[in-house]
């Protein structure tokens, strides 16, 4: 549940629309998520590998501390704190607040307060931290409440996520039987399109690759999020065996799940209405049900992205949690609450920098920076399996990556190009997401100054 929980959030309800915009073409639109969604798996197939032999809690934090160094390690462990997991609570809960804004109004400052904003690096950066100031601070609000019910415990924060799962795959199901079974819609409009280039840009490859890229990224934001189980290996029962088993069968449902919502969004709106859709579920419901049925998809999208940031609060503080306990971060992170039996500390401190983040800007930027930096690792922790495989050729490995070298391999290449690909394409919050992890480079400085970081068991 944590992985199918973790995933499907607010992505599915909010990036089909503009990537139809982006395309044009239905076939080419179920062609991107379903490539997306095997890349998706064979990035979940190869962490399994290394999730298996390295079964702790910390997940990606201790699997790169083991195969490169220490300061791979910090650096991954700093970039989830800073922007990747924060940043990714902060802009699911954005969208959590912006559809309860559909059933009550959220206020707003004058004009001249919310285009008020605060420029970095020369203009590169802009941020504007009162610009939907309403739906900011319920943002935070849905942080630190979730926050709280985790600090309370893991049985309460995972009793919930199993309710909170259930129901938005329920919710779903019941989209897509709405759409195939009420709707006057045809399969027709399945393989209608309205997607062409023209002769002049054929010499030109950015033009060709630019709407598949950028599409492609879209799906990637709704995929992410499936390795955050392997964070809290450490208290899992049997995590050796759970994990690698948790990773191959959430992700596969996941991808299962977006294709039949993907069809049925097809079956009721043509491409073209899909593209000017701002908010796709709800038109196709609305086309089927009427109001009601818009209502009710607003419904789902809020009890969906409520769940996942809950999903994503409960995994993610076990990053810093461990490096607190490896001398790589503030020491009191790596405290135990004597009432709760929760990292408490790293539970509260995640919570508050997630908050500050929701004032940086808008759900896009705040998942474009993070997708960024996120498939910097992706590409590190791929081309882990192949320097473990080496130097470790007789450790125990209770799954082995399936199509090695071949599968690993693909997702490494494709992870390299996708972050050169977004980095031409977005510099703006590319570089705000590598901004951020630098600003931890001083704290491993200091950290390893005070040479008590703990040595990997191997």
């Amino acid at each position: 549940m944590i992985v199918i929980g973790s995933v499907i959030g607010s992505g599915i309800f909010v990036k089909p629309a503009t990537m139809a915009a982006q395309l044009r073409s239905p076939v080419l639109l179920l062609g991107i998520w379903t490539l997306a969604g095997l890349l998706t798996l064979a990035g979940a197939l190869t962490n399994a590998e290394i999730a298996g032999m390295i079964a702790s809690t910390g997940g990606q934090y201790v699997f790169f501390r083991r195969i490169y160094n220490d300061f791979v390690g910090y650096l991954y462990g700093w970039s989830v704190f800073a922007v990747i997991q924060t940043g990714s609570i902060a802009g699911i809960a954005y969208v959590f607040a912006e559809y309860c804004g559909y059933f009550i109004e959220l206020p707003r400052l004058a004009p001249q307060w919310e285009q008020h904003s605060v420029s970095l690096l020369g203009g590169a950066i802009t941020i504007a931290p009162f610009e939907q100031l309403g739906v900011k601070l319920l943002t935070v609000a849905c942080i630190l409440v979730l926050t709280f019910v985790n600090v309370v415990g893991v049985v309460a924060g995972g009793l919930l996520q199993n309710v909170l799962t259930t129901a938005k795959l329920a919710a779903i199901a019941a989209i897509a039987c709405a759409a195939f079974a009420f709707s006057d819609g045809s399969g027709g409009s399945l393989t209608a399109t309205t997607w062409s280039f023209g002769l002049h840009q054929l010499g030109d490859p950015w033009a060709l690759l630019r709407p598949l890229g950028l599409a492609l990224a879209g799906a990637f934001w709704a995929y992410d999020g499936w390795n955050n189980i392997t964070y809290v290996a450490g208290e899992l029962r049997e995590p050796r065996r759970t994990i690698p088993r948790s990773l191959l069968l959430g992700t596969a449902a996941v991808v299962l799940v977006y294709t039949v919502i993907n069809v049925a969004y097809l079956y009721v709106l043509p491409i073209d209405a899909m593209a000017r859709s701002e908010l796709v579920a709800a038109d196709a419901l609305e086309r089927v049900l009427g109001h009601v049925g818009a209502a009710l998809v607003s419904a789902l999208v809020v009890v969906s992205t409520f769940g996942t940031v809950n999903g994503t609060t409960l995994a993610s503080a076990r990053v810093s949690f461990a490096m607190a306990r490896d001398g790589l971060f503030w020491r009191g992170l790596g405290h135990i609450s004597p009432r709760f039996h929760t990292p408490a500390r790293a539970l509260v401190v995640q919570g508050l920098w997630a908050s500050a983040l929701v004032f940086s800007g808008t759900f896009n930027q705040l998942t474009d920076m993070l997708i960024f930096v996120s498939w910097i690792f992706y590409a590190l922790g791929a081309l882990g399996v192949f320097i473990l495989r080496r130097r470790e050729p007789d450790a125990a490995r209770p799954y082995r990556v399936w199509g090695y070298p071949w599968v690993p391999a693909a997702f490494t290449l494709f992870a390299v190009g996708y972050v050169a690909l977004t980095l031409r394409e977005n510099p703006r919050d590319s570089l705000f997401g590598l901004l951020l992890v630098a600003t931890g480079l001083p704290g491993y400085v200091y950290w390893r100054r005070g040479g008590t970081a703990a040595s990997v068991e191997a």
